[in-house]
């Protein structure tokens, strides 16, 4: 699996794990630092997201691709932009479907790519 490749499947088990509630696999795959900003500019930390899954305050039933865009790789970090049309309800919000963007930053150790930070937007 080129590193590409790599990153691009990091993104789309990120998106599966949040719908599955799959908590072991967001904590394998997120960085211990990683930092969720959502589109309220509300800066999250990842187990405080992780709880909020969870415990059912962050509820996401669907995730369906549209696009993924620029990958880019220097070294050990990389950087992707993905969209997705993400079904959710988020903090007590009634269910919505969002055009998300996420700008996703990962970086790589021990040979292993993990997701280092991410930035939500609409599209």
């Amino acid at each position: 699996m080129t590193d590409k490749e790599a990153i691009i499947e990091l993104y789309r088990q990120e998106n599966q794990a949040m719908v599955d509630k799959d908590i072991v696999k967001l904590n394998e795959i997120l960085a211990p630092s990683m930092q969720l900003q959502h589109m309220t500019g509300y800066v999250q930390p990842k187990l405080e997201w992780i709880d909020q899954i969870q415990n059912g305050e962050m509820k996401y039933f669907s995730s369906v691709e549209e696009n993924i865009k620029d990958v880019k790789i220097d070294g050990n970090s990389a950087s992707l932009v993905g969209q997705n049309k993400v079904k959710a309800s988020v903090w007590g919000s009634g269910v919505a479907t969002w055009p998300l963007q996420m700008k996703m930053e990962f970086t790589k150790s021990n040979g292993k790519w993990i997701i280092a930070n991410q930035y939500a937007s609409t599209y």
